[in-house]
């Protein structure tokens, strides 16, 4: 058999010149496709009318020798690497659109909201973290949405928990929220430990019994500490997206766990860091690296996560009723970047 080349054409009907005869189904758009073809399989062609012919690559219908996405977003920066031309947009709040012109490839980062410190209680689990290289965008116009953080528990004698932080969104591919740290009496073994969500909220003291942290979320997040002592008047520490919080001792509270670090606008930033948790007196535990937020010994509030991080906030401390207030979550961050060349 000869070593030519042999050229396949698809037209507009999705008709196929180059192999024997075969035909491609055609669909109106993707919705009838998808209703036609309910669990596709990798390898499997088709086309769709305005957008042309697509493959499924196991995980998305991506175009047929499809290369870098375009948006037509204003960029919020540029830079080259390894000889390799990038543009990025960066979302910081609320839900926007992001516009893509040509289908194809982008990495993606999205960190979700950090959950809320808990009053004399845990800290705050840090948001979700997902980076994904290579994620495939049709050429619509897709929603993003920036994920807040969320609220720490106020002061008051029913010591609540913080409440967990939102998810942020692009399209199809979402980071969920970081979990709340647990108060010291709504964190009570009856009543359950920190939140679970990206990372969890660490566990509270729970009027001296002690509650568990919550759980992380595989690929997104770390689980919490646990609170501790003996008596128990340590708070744990939220999840970081880099690593588990630590578990209260003594009279100091869990520290955050760290969170990670990512070079998508050409230059490293630590993102998603879990919040310190609180305690009776003692040290406080620190906020982990990447926004999270400090916990505290007394009746002062603990610290907020850092804005667009993605942090926890750090959880309350106690030197008399009704103690400290947990602080707030910090909001996520959805940044899109694209080859240029």
């Amino acid at each position: 058999m000869g070593g030519g080349v042999m050229t396949v054409n698809i037209n507009g009907a999705g008709s196929v010149t180059g192999l024997d005869a075969v035909d491609v189904p055609v669909y109106a758009d993707a919705t009838a496709r998808n209703a036609a073809i309910a669990t596709p399989v990798a390898g499997q062609i088709v086309f769709v009318t305005g957008t042309g012919s697509l493959v499924y690559n196991g995980t998305a219908w991506v175009s047929l020798g499809a290369g870098a996405a375009n948006f037509t977003n204003t960029s919020t920066g540029s830079y080259t690497d390894a000889g390799i031309d990038y543009k990025f947009v960066s979302f910081l709040s609320g839900t926007t659109n992001l516009v893509i012109d040509r289908a194809g490839f982008a990495d993606v980062l999205l960190v979700g909201g950090g959950g809320g410190g808990g009053a004399l209680g845990g800290g705050g689990g840090a948001g979700g973290y997902l980076f994904i290289t290579n994620a495939y965008f049709e050429a619509v116009t897709h929603t993003v949405t920036v994920g807040s953080g969320g609220a720490g528990a106020v002061a008051n004698l029913s010591y609540p928990s913080g409440v967990n932080g939102m998810a942020s969104r692009a399209g199809s591919y979402f980071a969920i929220g970081g979990g709340g740290g647990a108060g010291n009496l709504s964190g009570g073994p009856s009543l359950g430990g920190g939140g679970s969500g990206g990372s969890g909220g660490g566990g509270s003291r729970a009027g001296g019994s002690g509650s568990t942290g919550g759980a992380g979320t595989p690929n997104q997040g770390n689980a919490a500490g646990n609170a501790g002592g003996s008596p128990i008047n340590a708070s744990g520490g939220g999840g970081g997206a880099g690593a588990v919080g630590s578990g209260g001792t003594g009279t100091t509270g869990g520290a955050g766990g760290a969170g990670s670090s990512n070079s998508i606008t050409g230059s490293a930033v630590t993102r998603a860091g879990g919040g310190g948790g609180g305690s009776v007196g003692g040290t406080a535990g620190a906020g982990g690296g990447g926004g999270g937020g400090a916990g505290t010994t007394n009746n002062t509030t603990g610290a907020a996560g850092t804005t667009n991080t993605g942090g926890g906030g750090g959880g309350g401390g106690y030197a008399s009723d009704p103690g400290g207030g947990g602080g707030a979550g910090g909001s996520g961050i959805v940044i899109i970047r694209v080859r240029t060349n």
